[in-house]
């Protein structure tokens, strides 16, 4: 897949944008406690402000690409994430609560980008080792992002660190920008110029089924994460999270890489079934060494669920809205990592620290069978994206609606 033009730089400077953004939460919680010495909470509201943001701002950036183009778009978040994050150490809470909200709202696209990107630059036998490896990328952000935030929160001040994400996002935009990678294919950008279709032509059913596959993914994800830290604690073991959360990442690498390289796809309703299941024993592991062996499933299924929605996502939507249709894509993942922490953590206050993981599972098995029963919803409104002369395109309605 590096070998396919434009490839490599796309995925290079793409990564250093998302571990930067994987990482804004963290600096602006540690601002807040650090810097202006508020509680926990207030850091929440931050974060949540921001959270808020990105759910919302992710169609309505994808739309203005479908129209404008990246290079636009692109430039115009960059400029506005420069002047929040030079402005954030001088910010009063107040003023930071708003300002992180416009900030979401109009955070670098970097991962909807390259998803777009991905689908443009590669045929049909292509996309589903390159979204693997996408996938990969996004495991890779998570694991170095929020860790380097916290080591170098013990070096500097808390408004150097959120100078210094800033300053990363930034330069990730602004590399993309410059990049300018298609988000359209050659027949796809002709075929985009005759017209746009409704938004009733293209969000029907299968649609919404695959966000929602995407929605309780990410549910699980942020359950697991809140669970595994609940487990520890109360075995006096905290300081092993991080251990556990880098076994996680890990395995769900290996599963990204090993997906990728798969003779054929497996439906996302399959893996994500799969990951709800091997979630729910995980709960088991009473410390730290046992909780690593528990969690390796849950991980090698990470990747390829997510790269599975990718794909998915990327078949359905035409062309001309494939930005809007992964700006949705990006917001029900959002909303998923938003919902899932609170809905592991009243499973935890109400049963013990098992309960959030069997909780993350039965979200995910939730969001399988709806998937699942409306994956097989008649949808005649449906348009497909536009297939390619050379016969490299997307699958026909069923196979699409994996």
């Amino acid at each position: 897949m590096l070998a396919v033009p434009g490839m490599a730089p796309l995925l290079g400077i793409s990564l250093l944008a998302r571990t930067a953004i994987t990482a804004d939460v963290m600096a602006l919680t540690l601002y807040v406690v650090l810097g202006l010495d508020l509680s926990y909470a207030a850091a929440g509201g931050v974060a949540a402000a921001m959270t808020a943001g990105v759910a919302l701002g992710g169609p309505l950036l994808g739309r203005v690409i479908d129209r404008r183009g990246l290079r636009v778009v692109v430039l115009a978040t960059v400029a506005l994430q420069a002047v929040f994050w030079l402005s954030v150490p001088f910010l009063a809470y107040g003023f930071l609560l708003g300002a992180a909200l416009a900030a979401g709202l109009l955070m670098v696209p970097a991962q909807a980008v390259t998803r777009q990107a991905i689908a443009a630059m590669t045929t049909a036998d292509q996309r589903r080792a390159a979204f693997a490896l996408e996938s990969v990328q996004g495991e890779l952000s998570y694991i170095v992002g929020p860790a380097v935030v916290i080591l170098c929160a013990a070096k500097a001040s808390s408004g150097v660190v959120a100078w210094g994400v800033g300053a990363a996002i930034v330069a990730g935009g602004a590399g993309i920008a410059l990049l300018n990678p298609p988000v359209r294919a050659t027949h796809e950008a002709e075929a985009a110029a005759a017209a746009r279709p409704g938004r009733r032509q293209w969000l029907g059913a299968r649609m919404i089924a695959v966000l929602a596959m995407a929605f309780g993914t990410t549910m699980l994800l942020s359950g697991v994460d809140l669970a595994i830290v609940a487990t520890l604690e109360e075995a006096g073991q905290v300081s092993w999270a991080a251990a556990v959360v880098a076994v996680l990442g890990l395995a769900s690498v290996a599963g990204g890489l090993i997906y990728g390289a798969l003779p054929r796809p497996l439906p996302t309703w399959l893996l994500l079934g799969l990951l709800g299941l091997v979630t729910i024993p995980a709960g088991i592991a009473q410390d730290w060494p046992w909780l690593c062996v528990a969690i390796v499933g849950t991980g090698l299924l990470t990747a390829p669920t997510l790269s599975t929605v990718a794909d998915a996502v990327s078949q359905l939507a035409p062309a001309s809205v494939r930005g809007e249709a992964t700006g949705l894509q990006s917001s029900a993942q959002s909303a998923g990592f938003a919902l899932g922490a609170p809905l592991a953590g009243a499973a935890i206050d109400l049963s013990t620290p098992a309960g959030g993981f069997v909780a993350a599972g039965l979200a995910a098995l939730a969001a399988t069978l709806a998937g699942g029963m409306l994956s097989r919803a008649p949808s005649p409104g449906t348009v497909s994206a536009v297939r390619p002369a050379s016969g490299a395109g997307v699958p026909v309605e069923g196979e699409a609606a994996r």
